[in-house]
């Protein structure tokens, strides 16, 4: 019965990516596509985003791994998204991070992305970001670059990015001497010297911290992606 099911799924999802105009795609599939941001960073949450196919995001300027994208597109891009596209969000703090690893906290923010989704309408298939492997209730698919490549995934991920970039500009009131609200964690050249002038704040993810602050004692940190 369950291999029925996959099965079925599986169906749809091509009819929706190949034939999105059949009337079995229009009325049957709900593609959902994942992404993360923030899963580099020294400081502060992992957080994903996830966003159902629309068909209007293939035509949308914007809509584009968020990383090509300005602040001020990225928010523009955002606002269509939330009045256009049903959407989910999950976040995984720093202590988490700590506690379970990374990958294991950006596998949790994906999944409550998608439980918020799931509130709205049944996603009858996944496409996550990247390489990784991640659990979910449903059929899904890894893709490689996937935020250039997938309307719903360059949608999730500007989803991602926005939510965290403003929860860190939040944190910048609180911490104002990290420069949250300029780097939003990462490790940038002034992030490192206010951490070696201040140390850590509670934001921070301890298990990041030695190799960083080695690698940089020694003039060997390498740019992060952002």
């Amino acid at each position: 019965m369950e291999e029925r099911i996959l099965l079925h799924n599986v169906i749809l999802f091509i009819l929706c990516q190949y034939f999105p105009n059949s009337l079995l795609a229009k009325e049957n599939t709900v593609i959902v596509g994942i992404d993360e941001a923030g899963r580099g960073p020294l400081a502060g949450p992992v957080v994903a985003g996830a966003c159902v196919l629309n068909p209007l995001l293939k035509d949308h300027p914007l809509i584009r791994d968020s990383k090509v994208l300005t602040p001020e597109e990225r928010q523009e891009a955002f606002a269509w998204i939330q009045k256009n596209c049903i959407t989910g969000y999950g976040i995984a703090e720093n202590i988490e991070i700590d506690t379970i690893g990374i990958l294991a906290s950006t596998e949790k923010a994906m999944q409550q992305a998608v439980s918020m989704i799931a509130d709205f309408v049944r996603p009858t298939y996944l496409l996550i970001d990247g390489r990784d492997k991640f659990w979910f209730d449903y059929p899904h698919s890894s893709i490689i670059e996937g935020d250039s490549k997938e309307p719903c995934i360059s949608a999730a991920s500007i989803v991602a990015k926005v939510i965290r970039d403003r929860l860190m500009m939040e944190h910048a009131k609180t911490y104002p001497r990290y420069g949250f609200e300029q780097h939003k964690g990462y490790g940038s050249p002034l992030h490192i010297e206010a951490l070696q002038m201040f140390g850590p704040c509670p934001l921070h993810r301890q298990t990041f911290l030695t190799r960083i602050l080695s690698a940089e004692a020694s003039g060997t940190v390498q740019g992060q992606r952002q």
